[in-house]
């Protein structure tokens, strides 16, 4: 069943009904831009046998070095309670080790694997040809500026409130 929100995009005749102060709208744009993003992702990564969660992961370890699932959730966004399951499912591939944390042996210590890091750099590749076919119609350079002015907004929407001064 389609929504109100496609229907109004659906070509109508060869044209497009959606009105124009719609079509004006940077969150109405923003919106129906990540709605095509995470279908083309998800689509793309499923070929791989993959998830967006597990390169999520997978860059983490390789960027930041091992952390418990708490600091991974932290940096990656994903739910506690969802971490458990990715890391499952990487771990099961040989894709991260889980080894006792020695300062807290309550904790593991999530580790990426060499067949991880091989991995990663597979997810690599068709994530870039993924967002190739994604910004198709911009010039590298276009590109390029995109990416930094949604990196703008969104570090300037996703930032901590500052804190008062500890006495």
């Amino acid at each position: 069943m389609t929504s109100r929100a496609e229907a109004a995009d659906m070509p109508d005749d060869g044209g497009i009904k959606t009105p124009d102060r719609l079509r004006r709208r940077a969150s109405r744009l923003l919106s129906q831009l990540s709605a095509q993003s995470d279908r083309l992702m998800t689509e793309g990564l499923a070929k791989t046998d993959a998830r967006r969660w597990h390169y999520a992961v997978l860059a983490s370890l390789q960027e930041y070095g091992p952390g418990s699932q708490a600091t991974l959730s932290r940096r990656t966004g994903i739910y506690r309670s969802d971490m458990v399951g990715v890391l499952n499912e990487l771990a099961e591939r040989g894709l991260v080790e889980r080894a006792p944390d020695p300062g807290d042996r309550r904790r593991n210590v999530i580790t990426i694997t060499a067949q991880g890091r091989r991995h990663l750099r597979r997810l690599d590749k068709v994530l870039d040809d993924l967002h190739e076919e994604l910004l198709a119609p911009l010039l590298p350079a276009e590109r390029d500026q995109f990416v930094q002015l949604l990196t703008r907004l969104l570090d300037h929407h996703t930032q901590q409130e500052p804190q008062p001064p500890v006495p």
